[in-house]
Parts: C-alpha cells; sequence; structure tokens
C-alpha cells in the first residue's frame, strides 16, 4: 500500500489569498447582475454576498494563521 504524501502546507497562504480575490470578484459580479434581477433575486444575492463576506474574513484569519505557521517552521 502507497505511503500517504506528507501534508505540504507551503503554499496554503497563496491558495487562501487566491481565494480571497476569486471570491470578491464573485460579489463584484453579483453586484452587477443586481441591476436585472427581480426583488426577491436581489434579496438572495444580498444574502449570498453576506455569506462570501463571512467566508472572506474566515479566510483571511487562516491566512494569518498560515503565515505565522510558516514563519514558525510549521510545528
Amino acid at each position: 500500500m502507497p505511503r500517504p504524501k506528507p501534508d505540504d502546507r507551503s503554499d496554503n497562504v497563496e491558495k487562501l489569498q487566491d481565494m480571497v480575490q476569486n471570491t470578491i470578484e464573485n460579489i463584484e459580479k453579483a453586484e452587477e447582475t443586481m441591476q436585472f434581477a427581480s426583488p426577491e433575486e436581489r434579496e438572495q444575492i444580498r444574502e449570498k454576498n453576506r455569506r462570501r463576506e463571512e467566508a472572506i474574513a474566515a479566510m483571511r484569519a487562516e491566512i494569518k494563521d498560515e503565515a505565522a505557521a510558516r514563519e514558525h517552521g510549521y510545528q
């Protein structure tokens, strides 16, 4: 049976930063579509964007944790 690969966290900060950027772009695209949306759709977009903002905050906290772990050698 093959051995599992060791956990490689070396690029986690960069991956998380990309995820934050992609989420911000999704928020912007969703806001652009609101002008063509019905009132119900607008509310759904607002709710989804609120959840996206919460996700961004969580990702930014994880970026800080990962950067600190990287700095201290992932112990």
